[in-house]
């Protein structure tokens, strides 16, 4: 049993995203808890291109009918992707983060928390958020900027506008930390996934004003907006606290300043407006905002053009501002560009 789940790390830890190991096993043990052996011996066949199960088949020396309904078991549970292109079905290996682990939030117990939560803090954390580029990216509270400022790619009301279905479901890393005893008091039914392209409706889907509502509730309450750090192909907007967000607790407890892509804004103060109350603040997950002199100073090292602490401001006194433009920067236009570029980040290739 061993051997297989070493075999997946291996190939988890080849895709881009990667897979770093530990030194104490909680990595092996993470996996055997959410692969079955099966699913393990499976998984380790597949790469980050995409293929025809009856190759997959032709290397394991069984029926491609077995193997395809397998594969298809793995997508299912988000350990694998599929594509259609011109009437062909191909799979590939999903990422453990962001990918399987996020499949697993309709099992997420005390175990799955304790296990994952281990492997971040033996280094998996640091090995996962420390390679660029970042997962995810920041993009400003849809009432914090100035829409003759906002870059499109950066307008979330925008992204949603596009979008034909949209689905709603509950942030795993809350349930993790919940699980552990550890949550917040944040609300949780706020991870919102959409496409842009028209499908027959299913169970569980929600309509563009009820995704909308979800976002504007999630903004109220303080939570960070972040999606792929990628132009084109956004397909989910997650709405982060800094205490449980797996990406976010790279900067507030593990020292990884880059492990959520900051936005192109920073939040700015006007000190004669200010009145030091400090609600800014209480609400900055990054600890950007500090009261200085009974004055709102922010750290722009460390802000994440959120947004956050403009809502609440009784005075009016702070506002998001496009950085100068030699520190902007425009995130790779694809999916498969960010592999790339990730990929040679990690030296592989």
């Amino acid at each position: 049993m061993h051997n297989v789940y070493e075999r997946l790390a291996a190939a988890l830890n080849a895709l881009p995203n990667g897979f770093p190991r530990t030194a104490t096993g909680s990595d092996l043990r993470l996996l055997a808890f959410v692969y079955s052996e099966e699913q393990a011996e499976l998984a380790c066949e597949l790469t980050r291109t995409y293929e025809l199960a009856s190759d997959v088949a032709a290397r394991l020396g069984k029926s491609p009918r077995e193997v395809s309904s397998a594969l298809f078991d793995l997508v299912r549970e988000g350990k694998a992707w599929m594509e259609k292109q011109d009437g062909a079905v191909r799979f590939r290996l999903a990422p453990f983060v962001p990918g399987s682990y996020e499949g697993y939030i309709g099992h997420m117990g005390a175990e799955m928390a304790r296990l994952a939560e281990a492997y971040y803090r033996d280094g998996g954390e640091v090995g996962l958020m420390r390679p660029q580029p970042a997962f995810q990216r920041v993009l400003p509270a849809s009432d914090a900027l100035d829409l003759e400022w906002i870059l499109p790619y950066d307008n979330v009301l925008a992204l949603l506008d596009k979008a034909q279905v949209f689905r709603v479901g509950d942030c795993i890393c809350r349930l993790q930390k919940a699980a552990l005893d550890e949550g917040c008091d944040y609300p949780r039914h706020n991870c919102i996934s959409f496409s842009m392209y028209p499908r027959d409706p299913q169970p569980g889907d929600v309509s563009k004003e009820e995704a909308i509502r979800v976002l504007k509730e999630a903004e109220a309450a303080g939570l960070v907006h972040s999606v792929s750090n990628v132009v084109e192909g956004v397909s989910y907007v997650c709405n982060c606290c800094g205490c449980c967000c797996g990406i976010l607790r790279g900067i507030t407890e593990f020292g990884v300043a880059n492990s959520m892509a900051r936005s192109n804004y920073e939040a700015v103060v006007s000190p004669d407006d200010c009145v030091g109350c400090g609600t800014c603040a209480e609400r900055c997950h990054v600890s950007a905002v500090a009261l200085v002199d009974d004055r709102a100073a922010v750290d722009r090292d460390r802000c994440l053009g959120c947004g956050v602490c403009i809502s609440t401001c009784p005075a009016e006194a702070i506002h998001l501002a496009p950085r100068p433009v030699a520190e902007q920067v425009r995130p790779p236009a694809t999916f498969g560009e960010w592999e790339e570029r990730r990929l040679r980040h990690r030296n592989l290739l």
